[in-house]
């Protein structure tokens, strides 16, 4: 009974440790027919795109579990036709462009079991990048002027968004 008692208390004290933890302040952005709820990682002085987040791979666009964007009516994104519904958001970012990912596998924590659920991609959009003047401490997503707004460091990319 005494075994029985230290392996409850010692699994109970290592549980919590094991369990993914948000690191990052999370917000939610609404604009129109949708919102868009993201962890906000800091820069803290590091290279963020090509480094951090590296060029080509697909990213969580933002921190912790993977971004979710919800559209409460059929709406668009960069001109595709995306039904109502809650969504994954990815993207893979290139030096010139991004590719921004719908995928109908909700609760992702991060983008660690992308490949598993790539079949489930309901939508790709490219979209350019624009190099801001000034940096973006924390990612930053926003809805507005019929668009989505990404900014982060020195990088900002805009998709058409109803």
């Amino acid at each position: 009974m005494k075994y029985l008692f230290l392996a409850i208390v010692a699994i109970s004290s290592i549980l919590p440790a094991c369990a993914q933890e948000r690191k990052s302040p999370h917000e939610t952005v609404t604009g129109g027919n949708i919102s868009i709820t993201y962890g906000r990682p800091a820069k803290k002085g590091r290279e963020i795109f090509g480094a951090l987040v590296p060029y080509g791979q697909v990213w969580r666009a933002g921190a912790d579990e993977a971004t979710e964007i919800t559209f409460k009516k059929d709406g668009s994104l960069g001109g595709k036709a995306v039904k109502a519904g809650t969504y994954t958001l990815f993207i893979t970012p290139t030096e010139k462009s991004w590719t921004i990912i719908l995928n109908s596998q909700l609760k992702q924590w991060g983008a660690f079991d992308y490949e598993k659920n790539k079949a489930k991609n309901v939508l790709e959009v490219s979209a350019p990048v624009n190099m801001l003047g000034a940096s973006t401490e924390s990612f930053t997503i926003k809805i507005a002027g019929g668009k989505i707004t990404f900014e982060w460091d020195k990088t900002q990319v805009s998709v058409p968004a109803s």
